[in-house]
């Protein structure tokens, strides 16, 4: 069992500043095989994270998925039942990241938003895409492992302990706090 490690104290976070940006949580993609957490489980974390968001007045971005081209969405698509809550903002992507002709970072710098903490599903597709654009629009990034997975284990890893580090602070669903007095 790994120790619990010590809050980084730069994680005292600005609910006036920050957003909770979850990915793609989707019926159909929660229910894919995923690795090392089952999507229910990264559902369940993330709905915890939303809940202490939305307390805090932090604002809620849920992303979701439309594929291009096609008629009607494959069932499942819309967001998974209860998560979205009023004053959350939803965005539809048609790409693998959110930022791509959504609106996305314009309604994000309208709520002076400058951080954003990231969960969802897939770890090494939708949510490292969207923060890759997030990071190169100039927002600071906070990873939340267990509240994402992807389709292995191995894919979940190489995002959290290579490419998030140098993106941003990899933490865990309970290390995430506000600042005092927030």
């Amino acid at each position: 069992m790994t120790p619990p490690r010590t809050p980084d104290p730069r994680l005292a976070l600005d609910p006036a500043r920050t957003a909770l940006v979850l990915v793609d949580l989707m019926d159909r993609i929660v229910a894919l095989p995923l690795e090392p957490y089952k999507g229910t489980e990264v559902l369940f974390v993330a709905e915890e994270l939303a809940a202490t968001f939305r307390s805090a007045g932090a604002l809620v971005v849920l992303i979701r998925v439309e594929r291009p081209g096609i008629a009607e969405q494959p069932a499942g698509s819309g967001l998974a039942d209860g998560l979205f809550r009023e004053g959350d903002l939803e965005i539809v992507k048609r790409t693998t990241g959110g930022f791509q002709g959504t609106g996305l970072d314009e309604r994000l710098h309208e709520r002076d938003i400058t951080t954003l903490v990231f969960g969802g599903i897939a770890t090494n597709l939708g949510v490292e895409s969207t923060a890759r654009a997030a990071g190169d629009l100039g927002h600071q990034l906070v990873f939340v492992e267990d509240a994402m997975s992807a389709l292995t284990a191995a894919e979940h890893q190489a995002s959290v302990k290579l490419d998030f580090p140098r993106l941003g602070s990899v933490v865990t669903a309970g290390e995430v706090r506000f600042a005092a007095g927030s």
